[in-house]
């Protein structure tokens, strides 16, 4: 039994990392090209308006996690009709959010988009456009997530991969399209991605109907499944609110202050560092169950080991690549982008920071969860995170420059770090000043070799492919000999060891 099932992780585990680098990648090369097909002006427009509707994305990670949740619990329990029960009542639920979240939209959003948002009024019309196929859109990939989470319960991560780059392929499309297209550019952009995502939902409903059992929809209402269902997702919700606030919420706040252009260019950013925390983040899946495993047996020596461990190995593998890219990032932007918005430099190096900073966050989120005890720990950090934008206001009420919300976000994430681990030690015993002193020498090392790159080769040469390959080198070096002096012996071997299997 337990060689099928390592089979079966090893299997999945490839099918995910192939959809990751394939998404990662076309991803990355859409921006380039859909920034410079759309301009600035309206590249910032659609990312401003598209952040209104896309607020209200933290039900789709928080309700997926819920539904993935109880969806495993009827495939344990091998009741196809339980399960079926549930999924229905899964559906009628996200029917009525829908329904909900569009009046919403309809109403008091659309007052937002035409009489707070900085637009140009002869894109005004253009923007409107935009902001009903945005709500279709992501009405389509609401009513998605119980059909992805099935696919997810029943471990079928082909499908979960084939979806995925199909759906990639389609963006590649949608770039080809728009380049060959007299229409106004801005709207038919809009009218694609809601396309696409119409496309993605009704994939997964045929394929969960064909080759999935409990997927028949039918109405269906339990007032006591559906009250447990929102019990489970309650102060899960607060957490996932919070990021969404920090990240779209700031994404309005610089519109209001400033231009679309300005949005642009944060959006640029965000996409970087969205692929370096793809690629950590993968690794700690590999964690994850060993964390939860230890908690429930109490295993609480064990525990803190694989907590210190994850948190160092997402530290190291963002660092190793956010530090040279920082380095170079005009260089490294000005390769990518056929046009590089102004402040696009600043903001993509400021927010890298910032992702080194939330490199810990995961391990120690995971360990909060497994002990089941998170009203507190969300109340904390959820409030902290969402004060991201009544600071980052007041700063910019006073006339700071729009780069003034990374650094609040930066200070935050920063404070952060200690709350985390001051509110995991109230739940399980945690060694606090351990840990934080092995956090902050992490620091101290990619401080180090940043500097060490920029004043050994950066300082004498102008940057080219050769210069930066070089930067790559040296800072991949000087990571791995300093981590090795840093962290314990025993430690470092374990670390290696993990990576050199995940590769």
């Amino acid at each position: 039994m337990s060689q099928i099932n390592n089979s079966r992780i090893l299997k999945n585990t490839i099918f995910l990392y192939v959809r990751m680098l394939f998404i990662m990648c076309v991803g990355l090369y859409t921006v380039r090209e859909i920034l410079h097909i759309l301009g600035v002006v309206d590249y910032g427009i659609y990312n401003v308006v598209g952040s209104f509707v896309a607020m209200f994305s933290f039900l789709n990670s928080t309700l997926a996690t819920s539904s993935q949740r109880f969806f495993s619990i009827e495939l344990v329990n091998k009741d196809k009709e339980a399960l079926n029960r549930q999924f229905c009542l899964n559906i009628t639920l996200f029917l009525f959010m829908v329904v909900a979240i569009v009046i919403l939209l309809e109403t008091v959003g659309l007052w937002f988009v035409n009489s707070s948002l900085t637009i140009p009024h002869d894109r005004l019309r253009t923007a409107n456009v935009v902001y009903q196929f945005s709500i279709v859109a992501f009405s389509f990939q609401l009513i998605s997530v119980p059909y992805n989470a099935i696919v997810i319960a029943y471990e079928k991560m082909s499908a979960f991969a084939y979806i995925g780059i199909v759906e990639a392929i389609f963006k590649l499309l949608i770039v080809f399209i728009l380049s060959n297209t007299t229409w106004d550019k801005l709207a038919f952009y809009s009218i694609l991605m809601c396309v696409s995502s119409a496309g993605v939902t009704i994939s997964y409903i045929v394929y969960c109907r064909r080759n999935l059992e409990g997927c028949d929809f039918y109405f269906y209402w339990n007032r006591r499944k559906a009250i447990s269902l929102f019990q489970f997702t309650g102060w899960h919700l607060l957490g996932t609110t919070s990021v969404v606030v920090r990240s779209q919420g700031i994404n309005l706040l610089i519109n209001m202050f400033f231009n679309p252009a300005i949005n642009a260019a944060r959006a640029v950013a965000f996409q970087v560092s969205g692929a370096v925390s793809q690629l950590s983040s993968n690794f700690f899946v590999a964690v994850k169950p060993q964390i939860y495993k230890s908690c429930a047996n109490k295993e609480f020596e064990a525990l803190q080991l694989l907590i210190l461990r994850s948190s160092m190995i997402n530290v190291f593998l963002v660092s190793i690549m956010v530090v040279p890219f920082v380095a170079c990032a005009d260089y490294i932007l000005g390769l990518w982008l056929i046009e590089v918005p102004a402040y696009t430099v600043l903001f993509t190096k400021l927010v890298l920071v910032n992702s080194i900073v939330d490199a810990t966050a995961d391990s120690i989120i995971c360990p909060v969860l497994a002990t089941g005890k998170i009203r507190k720990f969300y109340m904390i950090t959820g409030t902290l995170l969402i004060m991201n934008l009544p600071i980052s206001w007041f700063f910019l009420k006073l006339g700071y420059s729009p780069q003034v919300t990374m650094f609040v976000s930066i200070a935050v994430s920063l404070i952060l770090v200690v709350y985390r681990v001051i509110l995991l030690r109230e739940l399980i015993p945690f060694n606090i000043n351990h840990y934080l002193i092995m956090m902050s020498k992490l620091a101290f090392i990619s401080i180090f070799v940043y500097f060490i790159t920029t004043f050994s080769i950066l300082s004498y040469c102008e940057v080219d492919i050769i210069v930066l390959l070089l930067t790559i080198l040296l800072s991949t070096i000087l990571h791995v000999f300093l981590y090795s002096m840093v962290i314990p012996r025993e430690d470092y071997k374990k670390i290696v060891g993990l990576i050199r299997n995940k590769i």
